[in-house]
């Protein structure tokens, strides 16, 4: 069981990497609470995970949120733990190589440690979220029944994941080192095209793969007949989108039903996900990869 320190939202710079140097990104004072576990159980089985990612925004470190709440399983958010936690995510990106324990360099963040499972009984450090999540699916049963639906998984979750990336892309289309107001005019285009056409393909495609697996998985599950990290991965993407282009989103979900209605009741509805998007522990969407501005929405 950990402690878990919630912050008021902050403003953090455009980028989707913020700025080390930009005084907005220090944790502020906050409460605390302690984040329950399914079951004694669940909190025995399993090494402390420890999630090094960006304070006070969902971003990339929400999918691997997901996946542990899902399944009830502890785990320390380390830069939303504490003030100083900010420093173990910035020192995790300056380490150099050859480290002492064995891990490579880490490129950005989510990244997982997770102790004694790496080289000679050190921790094991890990980034980039979708292989941080096909490690976890198999300790997490998320990944599929077997060595085909693990692939088709993975499949579906990189899938997804683009199209997390192309939702950024619509508000930094140029720069993302560069202020959003400094490249509106190529937003709105951006944004148009991402719109009419990119919600759409991939909309389409999602509710196509639910239909394929209706017999196994009844329009709930994208693979098999359970809940997978891709179901997750997916629906935190729509839910995102729902936030960054609501008047667009209300008009789609008419054409994809399964989509829209069975699969993602199914996956906000699930023991696990359904308590924790109650709870302080969500954080809302700000300034990460999904933005509302109003002149990127459907007119």
């Amino acid at each position: 069981m950990h402690r878990f320190y919630i912050r008021p939202l902050c403003n953090l710079h455009t980028s989707n990497i913020p700025k080390l140097t930009n005084p907005q990104l220090l944790p502020r004072s906050s409460r605390t609470y302690t984040a329950t576990m399914a079951s004694t159980k669940k909190a025995g089985t399993h090494p402390p995970y420890e999630l090094l990612y960006w304070p006070d925004i969902p971003g990339r470190g929400e999918f691997i949120r997901l996946a542990f709440e899902a399944r009830g399983v502890s785990y320390k958010d380390t830069a939303n733990e504490s003030e100083h936690g900010i420093d173990e995510v910035l020192s995790l990106l300056k380490r150099e190589p050859p480290g002492d324990d064995g891990n490579p360099p880490v490129f950005a963040p989510p990244a997982l440690r997770i102790p004694g499972e790496g080289k000679d009984g050190n921790a094991l450090i890990l980034y980039q979220t979708p292989a941080i999540l096909a490690y976890l699916g198999d300790k997490l049963g998320l990944a599929g029944a077997d060595e085909a639906e693990k692939v088709w998984v993975l499949s579906h979750t990189l899938t997804a994941l683009d199209l997390n990336n192309e939702a950024h892309d619509t508000h930094h289309p140029v720069a993302i080192s560069e202020y959003y107001e400094s490249q509106r005019e190529e937003a709105l285009k951006k944004a148009k095209e991402f719109r009419e056409n990119r919600i759409p393909k991939f909309s389409a495609f999602f509710e196509r793969v639910l239909k394929g697996n209706e017999k196994s998985g009844q329009g709930k599950y994208l693979v098999g007949d359970s809940l997978t990290y891709a179901d997750t991965t997916v629906w935190h993407v729509l839910s995102g989108l729902e936030y960054a282009f609501p008047k667009e989103m209300e008009a789609r979900k008419k054409d994809y039903p399964m989509l829209f209605g069975v699969f993602y009741d199914t996956v906000k509805e699930t023991k696990g996900i359904k308590e924790y998007l109650g709870s302080e522990r969500r954080m809302p969407f700000s300034s990460g990869v999904f933005r509302r501005y109003p002149e990127l929405d459907r007119q």
